[in-house]
């Protein structure tokens, strides 16, 4: 065996994103202890440039020392009691795990299902918390990654304020490349993760609770039944009250360092700049993937700029075309999950690889390789 030298790849699938050299450089700085005064200062950025990324003032915002699938659960586990009601929208792969997470913390769950590719439909939640008006939690999927498909935050939050209930919302795709207005919506708990739009190493996912959602916790009847991310406990080492932090684990700290440098790139942009970017780039790629005469799975409208599901055409090959991509162009595009495996294509357009280039680059190999005679089925 000898030293592991990656393959340099174009990453247009669902996650992760190509990183900045910037954000490369800071994973290799010299490593401090994750109780280190220096790093607690960083520490402190890295809180603050979340703040502005999620758009909120929410004092309970850090980054899980974990992915994506780990803040969601984060939110479920701090929030959810046993015999609590909670209503899931269900319209892709991400809406089915925010499922299984109410179910093993013993809740009440409720689903509203939504066909795969359309967005999650205002009226039907509206119709479910009026036939369940002792409904405690609301959680949805603003960026349906197995999909492509975005589904209205603002107005699913105010429906479920309306009706008393608190708003779970997964953001793992939509943070940084979709306007994400968690004090503007009323969002009580978000999580998101630090590879796609953010352009960070995968294994950290930002979340941010509200005011109303730390009374719950405060309000438990039965102890968090987690110990690694009961917030009551992980909070005593992310919070520096007096200048001290307890013990409560060894953070990743050189993905903590990536995670601050991607912020920072993040905040040199400017979010709605990022946003446009994604907007005005998804727009090419949508123009030439139609002059490739390839079909989107999302009804415009409701497409996120940075997950581009298509069809696959008849007669071609689907595992073949993502394989010789990979083998003869070094670019990787993602499969459809679930009832969409086989089916469909996930061409991600995320943070740094979202640039003018790959677009070109990606829809200029995937010409050639559907020409071809090995990618027919």
């Amino acid at each position: 065996m000898k030293s592991f030298n990656p393959p340099e790849r174009t990453l247009m699938g669902p996650g992760p994103s190509n990183l900045d050299p910037r954000v490369l450089a800071a994973l290799s700085r010299p490593i401090v202890g994750h109780l280190d005064p220096a790093f607690a200062a960083m520490m402190e950025e890295l809180k603050e440039l979340l703040r502005y990324a999620f758009r909120t003032d929410n004092a309970l915002t850090y980054p899980v020392s974990a992915p994506g699938s780990a803040g969601m659960e984060t939110c479920f586990v701090n929030l959810v009691e046993p015999g609590d009601k909670v209503i899931v929208c269900r319209n892709g792969v991400f809406g089915g795990r925010m499922i299984e997470n109410a179910n093993r913390y013993g809740a009440q769950t409720v689903i509203v299902e939504d066909d795969w590719g359309m967005p999650v439909d205002p009226q039907k939640l509206e119709d479910a918390l009026k036939a369940n008006p002792d409904t405690k939690i609301v959680a949805f999927v603003q960026a349906e990654t197995s999909t492509g498909a975005e589904s209205d935050t603002k107005a699913l939050a105010e429906i479920a304020h309306r009706h008393g209930a608190l708003v779970i919302v997964d953001a793992v795709t939509a943070l940084g490349g979709t306007p994400v207005l968690v004090d503007e919506w009323g969002v009580d708990a978000i999580y998101s993760g630090s590879q796609k739009c953010l352009s960070c190493v995968p294994g950290l996912s930002p979340v941010s609770f509200g005011e109303r959602a730390i009374a719950k916790l405060q309000a438990r009847e039965t102890p968090v039944p987690s110990w690694f991310l009961d917030l009551n406990l992980v909070l005593a080492y992310w919070n520096a009250e007096g200048g001290k932090r307890t013990y409560h684990h060894t953070a990743p700290v050189n993905s903590l360092y990536a995670l601050h440098e991607s912020l920072l790139l993040l905040q040199a942009e400017g979010l709605e700049n990022a946003w446009a970017r994604h907007k005005a780039l998804h727009e090419k790629l949508a123009a030439g993937l139609r002059k490739l005469g390839l079909e989107f799975v999302v009804p415009a409208g409701a497409r996120l700029p940075q997950l581009n599901a298509v069809k696959v055409p008849a007669g071609v090959d689907e595992t073949a075309v993502r394989t010789k991509l990979l083998k003869d162009y070094n670019l990787e595009i993602g499969a459809g999950l679930g009832p969409l495996a086989g089916k469909v294509w996930r061409i991600g357009l995320m943070g740094y690889t979202c640039r003018q280039e790959n677009v070109l680059f990606c829809l200029a190999a995937l010409a050639d390789v559907l020409s071809s005679r090995d990618t027919r089925s």
